[in-house]
Formats: structure tokens, sequence, C-alpha cells
């Protein structure tokens, strides 16, 4: 149901679309707006892919989604809708994140690094077959723990979800609607579309600590130009990169660095776009991250001898011992940001059992909108939920064997996945940040007791975690989104649902693929995120680490904990320092990737900063973003013609320089 402000608002400017409140959830469960969301999730979902074997790093898109979502609607006939592009949003999430929710990025290339003589297990490559059935097991528990999440983040405790907030302005903006109304306070920058004079007229509240890292602002919406060229662009300096590999590897610190040290530079205008989309505070704790790894840690293992090997090896190379540096500040910044979180749910928990839900919500207004034809029922969660789970357990132990993960073990891995996916929507929605990774550590903690020794268990187990919170935490986003502009809860259900189905044959087709022409892990992708989890395992398993790392790994990880903690008191006190305290999972990830991809995320951060600060700071505009999205789509669509050359068997033209400045992706010198 349609807030009636708004409902107001359309009916004074004579707006057509206005559904009647008589009209059920289908009313907004268009067939354009589901066939936009899944060609536009579609491709989100193979540019994750590449950029999540590449880096680790994956991009929700909510934002860039609504946004092309309404570019694209612009051409139909008849527009869609707000309600429409939300459902056409909630629906290209759902497909685009299936990579990261079903581990392709790391639990399934983790499975294949597996030894026998060292893991006691051969390594593991699943068939495009086995990959559906793993997919299918863990892509629909957390859509259905969605709906219950929702009642109690989104309704009764009204939690912030910065990026969904940020989301719904935006689709207000795009459609001349007044801002949703919201419990937050509206974020600067955001003005009507054509409208002017809205900024004088309208109530401009300060900005809390806890809005989004970056600050889209936007202004009148020709957005197709830059759409266009920006994808063009994007496209043809990655397919000229495919025949030239140096160009993604210019030694631009000199050749010894780039050959020995890993000290190269991509300029890739996808990084660039993904540098613009996270913001220059997040990008800068990147690349402190980066210095401090690459720059300092690595020269010391490696010249102390604690890590001899080549310094890109995995296994006795700096990488791979800088990597347990990386774990250490990981855990640690994902502990101390969810304290709060976990000892808030305990603190309310204990008041509903001692007082009853009336004293939480004293007070305080239902504000569910919705009537009861377009929420998502009850008998809906209880039934689809125990049914994914008892599927995904029959799946599980079809694809792994009794040998790989027992029964029971699976089940107990829904159950901890479902409670840690509850911390995970709670943190998200206070901080903007899903710590998926720190709560698949803790499943991997909790499997180390429940099945010892098992490897193969231990990845399973934090995947089946990692799924649960990353689904859960993604969609809440787009609940939030859907909650502010008035959007069906069961209308994006399906949406979820629908995206969820097609994902898991788009994805596991794209990886197939991958597999065959590349060696994953290898060269051109690398999957830092998968020797992360292997080595985690083993850790729990052996208690063995490489020489010196546990001294390092302490002191990072007291000195993180430290700054979590600085960080969230800052956050919570609204001071404007707050989003400049470095964050720890953005300095590992500077850690885990070389150089060569941080850098060029610096140079986006800086262009979003200055572009927002000079030159967006009064009118607001959106043109960076729709430039930072052709360039992020711009890439990954072109990376499937790349993968399509390299089947038929047409390789590089040239690998001139590759030899000097160490060897590129697509050379095999």
């Amino acid at each position: 149901m349609i807030p009636s402000s708004l409902r107001h608002w359309i009916q004074e400017h004579k707006i057509k679309w206005l559904p009647s409140s008589r009209d059920s959830a289908l009313v907004e469960f268009s067939f354009p707006a589901i066939i936009i969301g899944l060609l536009i999730g579609c491709l989100l979902c193979f540019t994750n892919l590449y950029f999540g074997l590449q880096t680790g790093f994956i991009s929700m898109m909510s934002l860039q989604s609504a946004l092309i979502g309404f570019l694209v609607s612009k051409m139909l006939p008849t527009p869609l809708t707000p309600q429409e592009i939300i459902l056409v949003q909630t629906t290209a999430t759902a497909t685009g994140t299936m990579p990261l929710a079903a581990g392709f990025v790391g639990i399934i290339p983790a499975l294949g690094l597996i030894d026998q003589e060292r893991d006691g297990s051969p390594p593991i490559h699943l068939t495009w077959v086995a990959g559906i059935g793993w997919s299918c097991a863990v892509a629909f528990f957390g859509v259905f723990l969605s709906p219950p999440i929702r009642k109690q983040v989104i309704i009764e405790e009204e939690l912030a979800f910065p990026s969904g907030t940020a989301t719904a302005q935006l689709i207000s903006v795009l459609h001349k609607l007044p801002p949703p109304d919201t419990s937050l306070r509206r974020r600067n920058g955001y003005q009507s579309v054509g409208d002017q004079e809205l900024d004088e007229e309208t109530d401009v509240r300060p900005v809390r600590e806890t809005t989004p890292l970056r600050h889209p602002e936007t202004t009148p919406t020709a957005g197709w130009h830059e759409l266009l060229w920006s994808f063009v662009a994007s496209s043809l300096l990655t397919l000229a990169a495919y025949f030239f590999p140096v160009i993604f590897a210019i030694p631009l610190f000199g050749n010894y660095l780039a050959r020995e040290w890993a000290w190269s530079f991509t300029p890739s205008l996808s990084y660039v776009g993904q540098g613009i989309i996270m913001g220059f505070p997040t990008t800068l704790s990147m690349n402190m991250g980066m210095l401090v790894g690459w720059g300092i840690l690595s020269p010391i293992a490696k010249f102390s001898g604690w890590a001899p090997g080549p310094v890109g090896d995995m296994t006795s190379g700096s990488r791979g011992w800088i990597l347990w540096v990386s774990l250490a500040i990981m855990c640690a910044d994902s502990l101390v940001s969810l304290l709060p979180v976990a000892w808030e749910f305990v603190v309310d928990a204990f008041r509903r059992m001692k007082y009853g839900s009336s004293s939480q919500s004293e007070g305080k207004n239902d504000g569910e909108l919705e009537t009861a034809d377009r929420l998502v029922p009850g008998r809906w969660v209880i039934v689809g939920w125990c049914a994914s789970v008892l599927v995904g357990i029959v799946l599980v132990w079809i694809v792994f064997g009794h040998e790989g993960i027992k029964p029971a073990a699976t089940f107990a891995g829904y159950v901890i996945g479902g409670l840690l996916s509850i911390l995970a929507v709670r943190a998200l929605g206070e901080t903007d940040i899903n710590p998926v990774s720190g709560l698949g550590k803790i499943s991997q903690l909790f499997f180390a007791w429940i099945q010892p020794g098992n490897i193969v268990a231990n990845i399973i187990a934090g995947g089946v975690a990692e799924a649960g919170a990353q689904q859960a935490g993604d969609l809440m986003q787009d609940l939030k989104t859907g909650h502010l502009c008035g959007a069906s809860p069961r209308a994006q259900f399906y949406g979820q649902l629908i995206g969820s189905v097609v994902s898991i044959f788009v994805t596991t087709t794209a990886y197939s693929l991958y597999t065959r022409v590349y060696p994953i892990p290898g060269p051109s992708f690398p999957a830092p995120t998968a020797y992360v989890w292997l080595s985690f395992a083993r850790l729990l398993r052996d208690g063995q680490l490489p020489a010196k790392s546990d001294v390092f790994m302490v002191g990072f990880a007291i000195i993180f904990a430290l700054i979590a903690a600085v960080k969230f008191y800052a956050a919570d006190k609204q001071v404007w320092w707050a989003k400049w305290v470095p964050s720890g999972v953005a300095f590992a990830i500077g850690f885990l990737n070389t150089p060569s991809f941080s850098i060029a995320r610096l140079i986006g951060g800086i262009l979003e900063y200055i572009f927002r600060t000079r030159y967006a700071k009064s009118g607001g505009d959106i043109r960076l973003i729709v430039i930072a999205s052709g360039f992020v789509l711009g890439e990954g669509v072109t990376s499937v013609i790349s993968l399509i050359l390299k089947t038929c068997g047409v390789g590089v033209a040239s690998c001139w320089g590759c030899g000097q400045s160490g060897v590129c992706g697509g050379c095999s010198v």
C-alpha cells in the first residue's frame, strides 16, 4: 500500500499509475519489469562472477539496477511505475549476487584447491549438473528468511539500511515524486529532477553518519548518452587488453617492481567505476592496506626468510604470508562490529521474554502499511524454508557424498546460517556493511567442533552460512526500498524467487565456461578469497601458521579491533570524521589483491570525491553514477566476448612487454 502522503501528492498531480487500495500484489508484478530485471541481473551476474574471481569483490548494484531499469523503461510505450522499478531492482539483485551467495567466487574454487596428500581428500571440481545441485541447495533458504526478518528490522525497529534508503530516494527523484517518508534524515544533494525550486520548499534534514559511503546526487536525467559512451569506452579498452595483455599490466613503478614484487597498474575503467561506486573513504582504506601489505609486510616476510618463495605464490610466497594478516584483520573487524548488534539482539530478546512484545512497541506505531494480500503469508515462509532446507540437505549429500559433510551437520549449517543471517541483517541495517566474511568464519569455527578434521565439511558449512547472510542482507536492502516507496513485499518476493531460479543456471553455466577456458585460480582469475577459505579451514584443523605470522596477526587484530570500536563509537555519536576512520574489511582487501587492482579503484574514489565536493555539492547530479555503471557493465559484458574468443581458439595478438613487466593474464610466457 502506498503511503498516504505520497498518494495525496500523486492524486493532486493526476498521476495515472496509482493502484487502488483493493489491488493485489499482482498489479505491480508486471511481465516487462521481470524481463528487464532478469536482463540486468544476468549482466550483473556475469560481471560479478568476472570481478569476483579476479579480486574477490562483487557489487550489489541495487541503485544502479534501478537507474538502468528506469532508463530502459523510458523506451517502452508505457514507462514503468516506481513500484515496478523496485521490482526490476529486486529481481536484478537476486539474479546478480548469486556468484557470491552460491560461493562461485570463493567456496567452489577453494574446494578445487584441496590437496589429497595434505588434506586427506582429493580436490573437488563440480560438473555443471553438480553445480546446479549445489546452487539449488543454497539459493532459497535466505529468500524465505527475508519476510519475517523484514517485519522485525524494517517495520518494528526501523533500521536505517542506508543503501536501500538511498535507492528509494533516487527512485523518487527520477519519477519527480516527493522524498519518501522515512525516519532517516534526508541526504544532502537530492532534489527532484527538473524542479530546481524543491530544495527551498522541502525540509532538508542533517545527514546521519549511517548514510551510505558514497553520495550519489541527481540532475536532469539524460543518462542514456553517458551510459552508452562509458559502456563503449570500457568495452573497447577491455577488448584491446584481451589482444594486448600488457595494457592491463603496465609497469608503472618499473619493470623490476612489476616482475619481482607484483607492483603494476591495471588501467581498467571498470575498476575506476567500482572506485566511484565504493566512494573515496573505502578506496582510501583499501589502498592503505595495499601499502602496508605489499609495500611493508611483503618485503619484510621475503627478506626475513619467512616467505622464501616467489612473491606471488600463495603457498610459500609473501602473498600467502600476508593473507594470514588479512584474515586476522577481517575477523577482528567483523567481530567487534557484530558485538554491539549481538548485544542489542540479546537484550531485546530478554525484554520480550520478560515483559512481552508490548514493551518494545510501547509508544511506537505499527509501521506496517501493507494489507494482507500484499504481504508474504507466514505459512509460505514456514513451508518454503523447511522445504528449502530439506531439499538442500539431500542435494548437498548427493553432490558431496557422506564423506564430504554429514546430513546432520548440513542441517546444523542451515540453522547456524539462519541465526547468523539475523546478525548480518542487523549489522547491514545499522552500518551499511554486510559482514559475510566474518560470519562465514564463525560458521567454520563451529564446524571445526561439529565435524573436526574435515576440510570439505568446514568449507561447505561456511558456504551455507555465507549464502544465508548474503541473500538475507542484500534482499533486505531491496525490501527497505520497497517499504519507503510503497511497493508490494509479495511482488518483491516473487521477483526474488524468479531471479534466484534464473541465476542458478546463469551462474553455473558462466562458471563452467570460465573453468573450461581458464585455470581457476590462475593468472587471469586468482580467486583470492578461495585461499582465505581453505587457509582458515586448514588452520582450524592443524593449528599451524607460517613463520612469525602469528605475531603480526595478533598485533594487527588488536589494532583493528580498537579501530573498529572507534569507528562504531564515532558513527553512533554522528561525528563528521567517522567515515574517515579506516574500514578493516577494506584494509584487508588491499592485502588480498595485488596493487594493480587497488590503484585504479583509488582513482575512481578520488574522482567521486572531487565531483561530489566541487561540482555536485549543490545542484545534485547522478551522471557520475551512470558513467560508473557503464564502466563496470562494459568490461563485464566484454568479458563474455573474450570468453567466446578464447573458446574458439582466438588468442592474444601480441605478448610484447609481458616478459619485462611480469606474466600478463592473457599470456603464458
